[in-house]
């Protein structure tokens, strides 16, 4: 069975997406160590907190090469709130880089809007999210569960795969190659959430064939 590596890094609900991985036969680990996560069939990045504070702990441990490289090699990547602004060039809520996969920045809702943006919102799918595999039997439409206060907004509008309307219409998932990665949390999100959830565990056994 191909395993599934969720990046322990000091920060995220890590348990609550072990066990909806697993849910789906996924055999999941936890891993901070560079070598034992290049192993492994897929990668997935939750995170719950600042956006500098987990740059520079995934620096301290070359956590950042390491999901860099993870993801040129083609297999299969989702990342999760924090693990969807990382992958940007930086944020307006610190001063550190992102890892630059996509280009573009994670910007702070207005401050006329009541943040943390918490609570359930509907996802309004796109072109290319409607070919997305991750979001397959997803309808448009559909609930999920936030809570954050910045939004990423991509400079190549190709990769949206979702929006979501909160007083302005934000980015809610990107979708590209072998990267799907979500503001909301699908392990929050009950049937809905679990089904995208599922579908990346079927995504994962179907790259290794």
């Amino acid at each position: 069975m191909s395993k599934i590596v969720i990046l322990d890094y000091g920060m995220g609900n890590l348990r609550s997406v072990q066990k909806a991985l697993e849910k789906y036969g996924a055999s999941v680990v936890l891993s901070s160590h560079p070598e034992e996560i290049k192993a492994m069939a897929a990668l997935v990045v939750p995170g719950v907190g600042s956006f500098d504070d987990c740059i520079r702990n995934l620096k301290r441990n070359n956590l950042d090469r390491t999901i860099t490289e993870f993801i040129s090699s083609g297999r299969p990547f989702l990342g999760i709130c924090l693990g969807l602004h990382i992958l940007f060039e930086g944020s307006e809520e610190g001063r550190e880089k992102g890892l630059g996969i996509f280009k573009g920045k994670v910007l702070r809702f207005s401050p006329i809007l009541k943040v943390p943006h918490m609570g359930w919102n509907s996802l309004e799918f796109t072109a290319s999210g409607k070919k997305c595999e991750i979001l397959k039997d997803i309808k448009d439409g559909e609930y999920f569960y936030f809570v954050h206060s910045y939004y990423v907004k991509p400079e190549d509008k190709s990769i949206i795969a979702t929006t979501t309307d909160y007083d302005v219409e934000f980015t809610s998932s990107v979708c590209s190659k072998n990267i799907f990665a979500c503001q909301f949390h699908p392990e929050k999100s009950q049937k809905a959430g679990l089904k995208l959830i599922e579908n990346f565990v079927k995504y994962t056994q179907k790259a290794r064939t």
